[in-house]
């Protein structure tokens, strides 16, 4: 029901703003970035990740993505093993333009995995976990149009709710980024970077801190004809070690991954996009995600 809930606030923020003319419609490849004044978008997508390692685990963190600049975060335990998981993340996604230059957007994260696990004395366990993730809101806001400079996007969020291992926690997570595009007919160039801090939170008895990572994500979409768009972009991230009890978990670690989507445009406000994730360097795993924006 808190999906709702977030939407009755957005609603009503947005009666209290003064209502002006609509923007131009964009182009299908970039029309997701900014929600038209006045109206509201759906956000509907399904994350399905796997993953498999032989090692030595120090409890480092599982993450996953689940849009360009969100993830979460799930806890694994310490020993010698190897496992393999399959995680699926349902996450729905509510944007509504204030001003022509200005949305406010909430989501929520929904998990459901299943862990297979074979420890160095041939033990083998299995386990699933369902429960919802977090809740996040936040705005993006247009310093600027696409003309003879590239347009300019800047966006800052906060995570309202975060379930963790035995708590839960509220406002101790926070992303700040940019994003900038420039489009050549039939191409758009895009570069977006963010920086998500993370607060000490307790975690039953410990005190639990998220590591805190830059992301760097420069990509192309090409426009096939007036309803299919190609992207392709590369993905880097510089993370520092999660902390449990003031002891880092494992160290600062990079990782780079290859992004691939195709966009198909249904009809005027509703798109269906389907991503491949391939990691190429740092971390192990890959991950599909098909997503459906839908504008009523």
């Amino acid at each position: 029901m808190r999906i709702f809930y977030i939407l009755a606030a957005i609603l009503l923020i947005g009666q209290l703003i003064t209502i002006t003319p609509a923007q131009a419609e964009l182009p299908l490849n970039i029309e997701d970035i900014l929600t038209d004044e006045g109206k509201i978008k759906i956000d509907l997508s399904m994350t399905y990740s796997n993953r498999e390692s032989t090692k030595l685990s120090l409890g480092e963190p599982f993450i996953i993505q689940t849009g360009p600049t969100s993830f979460i975060t799930l806890p694994s335990s310490i020993g010698e093993r190897t496992v393999n998981s399959d995680s699926l993340v349902g996450t729905i996604g509510l944007r509504y333009g204030l001003t022509s230059n200005t949305e406010i957007y909430a989501r929520s994260n929904y998990l459901h995995s299943k862990e297979r696990s074979i420890d160095a004395d041939g033990t083998q366990n299995s386990s699933s976990d369902n429960r919802w993730v977090d809740d996040w809101v936040g705005i993006n806001y247009r310093l600027k149009n696409d003309d003879e400079t590239p347009a300019i996007l800047v966006f800052a969020e906060t995570a309202f709710y975060e379930k963790l291992s035995k708590s839960q926690s509220s406002f101790k997570s926070a992303m700040l980024g940019f994003t900038t595009y420039k489009a050549i007919d039939p191409a758009v160039l895009s570069l977006t970077a963010a920086y998500q801090l993370s607060q000490n939170r307790k975690d039953g008895d410990i005190n639990y801190k998220p590591g805190n990572f830059i992301l760097i994500n420069p990509s192309v979409a090409f426009a096939i004809n007036d309803r299919i768009t190609l992207t392709t972009g590369a993905q880097w991230i510089n993370r520092s070690a999660d902390r449990s009890d003031g002891q880092d978990l494992g160290m600062r670690k990079t990782s780079t991954d290859l992004i691939l989507g195709v966009g198909y445009g249904i009809s005027k406000g509703n798109i269906l996009n389907f991503t491949i994730q391939q990691n190429m360097s740092g971390r192990n795993g890959a991950g599909l995600r098909f997503s459906w924006l839908y504008t009523p």
